[in-house]
């Protein structure tokens, strides 16, 4: 499944604008051949917009999932998207999967609060391992600090997840964790992780693109460098099932050796 990710930050505060981005990038992407686009943590909104974010949060079937539905069918392809979501008095770091026919396949609230700044505007997902099935690949649902937590990556692994989608607003100075932590997270638990980031300064943040799709290998189909970009690789079940025969992580692991763990 040819796989888009859409490196951009938005226009902050502004969810007609985002929309509009979302839109213009779809049409590019189906034009490529591909499957799904995946956009940035908080996309639709902004990341950095303080008190905003309670004001603009909507439910997971609100307006905006009926915009992004309409956008995903009229181009055709699937679209997972960051926002924030409100349910009741709670307000969460979400993000949505909805397939080419405008279908709400997941809905994944981030379960690992970064920063003062999260855990001030946010409440904690309690569900680790969101899953649908796309294109006859299995794919999650993850943003952004999570996958910095090898047990929350490695329970996915378990669930036989194929492709982790991970909207993400990753900031300087921990760049190190596009750079590397993700190529280790593909490799140590056999999957494709697609990891998709905010770019430039917002507010008191600045955050360093450098959105990658990493293979079972270890290896990165592509990588973005530090503007807005829209980047396209492959993600190949053939290649992941030869990967996944020869590398024995899942099946040399000694569960009972790891009570301690939890």
């Amino acid at each position: 499944m040819r796989t888009a990710l859409l490196q951009s930050s938005g226009r902050p505060g502004s969810v007609a604008a985002n929309l509009k981005v979302l839109d213009e990038a779809a049409g590019r992407a189906a034009a490529a051949g591909a499957g799904l686009l995946a956009a940035p943590e908080m996309f639709l909104t902004g990341y950095a917009i303080g008190d905003d974010i309670a004001r603009l949060a909507e439910p997971a079937d609100g307006d905006w999932a009926d915009a992004v539905a309409e956008l995903a069918a009229r181009h055709g392809l699937a679209v997972a998207y960051g926002y924030p979501e409100r349910a009741g008095e709670s307000v969460f770091n979400s993000a949505q999967l909805i397939s080419a026919d405008g279908t709400r396949l997941a809905n994944y609230r981030k379960t690992h609060l970064f920063g003062c700044f999260e855990h001030d505007h946010f409440t904690p997902g309690g569900t680790p391992v969101v899953q649908a099935e796309l294109n006859g690949l299995r794919v999650g649902l993850m943003i952004c600090y999570d996958v910095e937590f090898p047990e929350n990556v490695r329970a996915h692994a378990l669930a036989g997840t194929d492709l982790l989608v991970v909207p993400t607003a990753q900031m300087h100075p921990f760049q190190f964790v596009a750079e590397s932590v993700v190529l280790v997270r593909a490799f140590e638990n056999q999957m494709y992780v697609a990891y998709v980031n905010r770019v430039g300064r917002e507010g008191e943040f600045e955050f360093v693109g450098l959105s990658t799709l990493a293979g079972p290998d270890g290896v990165a189909r592509t990588r973005a460098g530090r503007a807005e970009e829209l980047l396209l690789a492959d993600v190949d079940p053939v290649l992941l099932a030869a990967s996944r025969e020869v590398n024995p992580y899942l099946k040399d692991r000694r569960p009972g050796l790891y009570g301690s763990l939890i």
